[in-house]
Formats: C-alpha cells, sequence, structure tokens
C-alpha cells in the first residue's frame, strides 16, 4: 500500500516514507508490552484485544487516506496489534503445540506453526491488497474493509481457544518492568547465534519487496501489482521452506542458521546484480532466493529462542527476537537516504560482507552454548 500512498502524491514521499516507521514503532511497543504482559496473565487475555486492536487500525487507515494525523494513528494501531500477536500470539501457538494440547506435536512444531502463520499472512495480504489496489474500486478503502471483516471473524474464532497458561501474576515477584529484563537474552547462545541472525529476516524481505521493486518500477508498467507480486512470490517460498524444517533444522549446532544465511548472501549479491542490469527477470529471483532464506532464518531463529526460554520468559523473550528482527525494516529506509551517496549495487554488496561476517560469527559458536549441554 505504500507503492499505492507515492502514487496518490496526495502525503510527500517523507511522511509516506515515515508511515513505515509509525508502523514499526506500534510494532516495537506491542512486542515488548504483550510478550511480557502474557508471561504474567496469561496467552489468551493478551491476545484477545489484538484483533480488536487491528480492526479499529484498518478503519482508520481507510478513513484516512487524506489525512495525516488519522493515518499515522491507524498504523501505529495495526502495528501495535502484530506486535500483540506476534509475541503473545506466538507463545500461545508454541504451548499449544506441546504434547499437553497436542500429542502428535514435536519439539519444533511451535516455531513452525508461528513462522508458517506470520508468512502465510503476510503473503495473502500483500497479495490481495496490492491487487485490490491496482485494480479495484475504492482502493484506498476495500483492503482494509476486507481485513476489519476478518478480524471479526478472528475474535470469534479466537474465544474457542483454550488458555495455556494460567494466570501467575500473584506468585510472579517484581515489577512489569522487571518482566522486561528477560534472563536467557543474556544467554551466550542467544548472543552469539540468535542475534547476529535477526535482522536479515525482515532483511531480506525488505530488500526482495521494498528495494527491488523501487528500482525496476520505471521500466516497467503496473507498479502496484508488480509490487504485491513480487511480495507474494517471496512469502510464498518462505512459507514453503518453513514446512520442511527437518531438512536444515540440527538440535546439537546452528546448521539451519548458516544454511539461511548462505542463501541470504547468494540473494544480496544476485539483488546487487539486478539492482546495475534494472531487470524484472532479476528481481524475481532475488523474491525466491531471499524468501527463502527468510524462511529459514526466521524459523531457525525462533526454534532457539523457544528452547532457550523458561515458561515464564518466553513471551519476553520471544518480543526481545522480534525487535532485532525488525531491524532488518529499516533496511530499505537506510539505503534510500543513503542513495545520495552510494550507487545500490555498492551498497547491496556491503550487504553481503556483513551477512559473510555474521555467517562467520555463527559458524564459529555453531556447537557452543546449546542449552541441553550447557
Amino acid at each position: 500500500m505504500m507503492v499505492f500512498y507515492r502514487g496518490e502524491d496526495v502525503f510527500s514521499p517523507v511522511f509516506v516514507d515515515a508511515l513505515l516507521a509509525f508502523y514499526a514503532v506500534g510494532i516495537a511497543i506491542g512486542l515488548l508490552v504483550a510478550g511480557p504482559l502474557s508471561d504474567r496473565y496469561g496467552r489468551r487475555v493478551v491476545m484477545l484485544p489484538a484483533p480488536i486492536v487491528a480492526l479499529i487500525g484498518s478503519i482508520l487507515i481507510a478513513m484516512g487516506e487524506t489525512s495525516e494525523p488519522i493515518i499515522f494513528t491507524g498504523r501505529m494501531l495495526s502495528g501495535l496489534a502484530l506486535g500483540m500477536a506476534m509475541t503473545a500470539g506466538g507463545s500461545w501457538i508454541k504451548e499449544l503445540s506441546s504434547p499437553a494440547f497436542d500429542p502428535t506435536a514435536k519439539p519444533n512444531s511451535g516455531a513452525k506453526r508461528s513462522a508458517m502463520a506470520m508468512t502465510g499472512g503476510f503473503a495473502v495480504g500483500a497479495l490481495i491488497a496490492g491487487l485490490l489496489a491496482e485494480w479495484g474500486p475504492i482502493p484506498g478503502q476495500l483492503p482494509y474493509m476486507i481485513h476489519v471483516v476478518l478480524s471479526i471473524v478472528t475474535i470469534v474464532g479466537l474465544m474457542t481457544v483454550p488458555e495455556t497458561r494460567q494466570s501467575a501474576h500473584l506468585k510472579v515477584k517484581g515489577s512489569f518492568l522487571s518482566d522486561l529484563a528477560s534472563p536467557s537474552a543474556k544467554h551466550p547462545r542467544f548472543l552469539l547465534v540468535v542475534l547476529p541472525l535477526a535482522p536479515w529476516v525482515f532483511g531480506c524481505t525488505g530488500v526482495a519487496y521494498a528495494i527491488m521493486p523501487a528500482l525496476i518500477q520505471n521500466a516497467y508498467g503496473n507498479p502496484i501489482a508488480i509490487t504485491a507480486g513480487i511480495t507474494a512470490l517471496a512469502l510464498a517460498f518462505g512459507f514453503g521452506i518453513q514446512q520442511f524444517p527437518d531438512l536444515y533444522w540440527r538440535n546439537h549446532s546452528a546448521f539451519g542458521q548458516q544454511v539461511g544465511l548462505v542463501i541470504v548472501i547468494i540473494g544480496m549479491l544476485v539483488a546487487a546484480w539486478t539492482a546495475k542490469t534494472v531487470s524484472l527477470v532479476g528481481a524475481l529471483i532475488v523474491a525466491v532466493v531471499l524468501g527463502l532464506g527468510y524462511g529459514i532464518t526466521l524459523l531457525t531463529g525462533l526454534t532457539e529462542v523457544q528452547r532457550l526460554a523458561s515458561p515464564d520468559e518466553l513471551g519476553g523473550l520471544t518480543a526481545i527476537y522480534y525487535v532485532f528482527t525488525y531491524v532488518g525494516f529499516f533496511f530499505p529506509m537506510i539505503l534510500t537516504r543513503l542513495s545520495e551517496w552510494f550507487s545500490y549495487p555498492v551498497m547491496l554488496f556491503a550487504g553481503v560482507v556483513v551477512a559473510v561476517l555474521n555467517l562467520a560469527l555463527i559458524t564459529v559458536f555453531s556447537r557452543k552454548f546449546i542449552p541441553a549441554e550447557s
């Protein structure tokens, strides 16, 4: 929808870019507040308001097509709802994927289901919104009206899902602020294996479906549809690879993380070449490769987090992890600003160098500080 707002010329380019930042701020608040709250009060009670907040956000965005304050508020609320769902909802899914609720679940089923739910939602939402914004009636409102209806359905559906964590607020000592300080966030494996990988989760998607479409859109028509198609393609491959974690996840090493970063490096190299040649085919290849990188880095990172965290800090540690993944959300904005001094091929190749350094660090600590062996 950012491409749609740029094309409408109602808001300044700076404000349209800032909408992404407002969204990210809302996500960060939702992550850091909802995660620890769900550890203290339970998953269900914290997750149930999320679709209500999302519904209000969509209504405001639909109303604010020409109003900066209204669309700003709507974007913030949409981000807040997503942050709540990612932490409280993700922790809920993880616990629903335990033997107590699902005897057939595997140890990594929670991470797999959380990752696939988020990826699938991103893919379907982006594709439908993009197609409606390009060719549908009332493009500034219809995508959000559909989301309002889906949010109402979600509210009804969530009412039937059982609580997995009983409220611990009468037993847990300390303030809410103390809940933010997750002990496992200091674990060496979290610091040396999980965090170096985290920014590449959404760094992959940012390059694939924000930077690439922006670089090629002047050479092709229908920029909104192209962006939606590239987004859906990247996330479809991410969703697909998340269905087969046994291909790359290993309990006693960081093999999956290494595979993910190798794919990221290949994707960034192709992205640098595409930025120079301005090729639609190249952009599609980047979407496929970085979509795979996104899928693997997200799932392996979540799996590490879920085996590091105790039940009392699962939501909190998940929140911290996601905050670091959203560092990659700012990659397109940073590169846009730096493009006044550096070319995109140069900047994307610099990203390759950073990814190689991350891979080297993770490789050194691949088999160290594993919880079962600590």
